[in-house]
């Protein structure tokens, strides 16, 4: 299948969708390490309170991670994302003598998620957050919906791995849409492709879906994910 189709017809349905890649890149990776195995409303919840509780990053990455610990206690898993907070922020300071990613800048797609890729925690699909929603390069991160909707449509196997499937949407999808593609997958994964009970009858890639119900009826393996 043609990924070009799949961008058209969610573009369709959804309508167009402008590039914004205005954050604070510090921001953005901070944030996405709170989103890590929880809701949007937990890890929003979180990251409102630590930007309330502290006056600068620095002073974030100066805290006892106790303290930080029971400020994001709201996103869950606190005592791994606190620790892991403050060793980023510290190891950011100490190599670049402040908390700032702007050098990233004028770094290539791939120099810039290699050194995010290098600090604790940060995985593929966080690299790609802060590069693509700050930085301005089109590189694609991988959540649950994208990856769920890009196997049940076969634009990969089903067999891939999440870390693989970032290489191979990257491949596919043209730079100049991949913000498009992201924002629209995420959107079309919590509407419609649900991973329980798919809406397939009302889904706008039913006719170009090799999983869609139907065409394959309660058997078909979007029941499954």
């Amino acid at each position: 299948m043609a990924i070009n189709e799949v961008i058209k017809l969610l573009e369709r349905e959804y309508g167009p969708c402008h590039w914004q890649a205005d954050r604070d890149p510090i921001d953005v990776l901070i944030e996405t390490i709170l989103s890590q195995n929880t809701s949007d409303a937990n890890s929003g919840r979180a990251f409102a309170s630590l930007k309330a509780s502290f006056d600068s990053w620095e002073a974030v990455a100066s805290a006892p991670a106790e303290h930080i610990a029971l400020v994001i206690k709201s996103g869950g898993l606190s005592q791994i994302k606190a620790a892991r907070i403050k060793w980023v922020l510290q190891q950011i300071e100490r190599e670049q003598g402040r908390i700032t990613l702007d050098f990233l800048k004028s770094k290539t797609i791939t120099e810039a998620e290699d050194y995010l890729m290098r600090l604790p925690g940060v995985g593929h699909k966080t690299a790609s957050c802060v590069l693509l929603f700050s930085l301005g390069k089109p590189s694609l991160p991988v959540d649950t919906h994208v990856f769920r909707v890009a196997k049940r449509l076969g634009l990969i196997d089903s067999k891939v791995s999440i870390e693989k499937a970032h290489s191979l949407l990257q491949e596919q999808t043209p730079p100049s849409k991949v913000y498009q593609f992201h924002i629209h997958m995420i959107e079309h994964g919590r509407r419609v492709c649900r991973a329980r009970q798919p809406r397939c009858h009302e889904c706008t890639l039913n006719r170009i879906c090799p999983s869609s119900l139907c065409q394959f009826g309660p058997t078909s393996r979007c029941y499954n994910g």
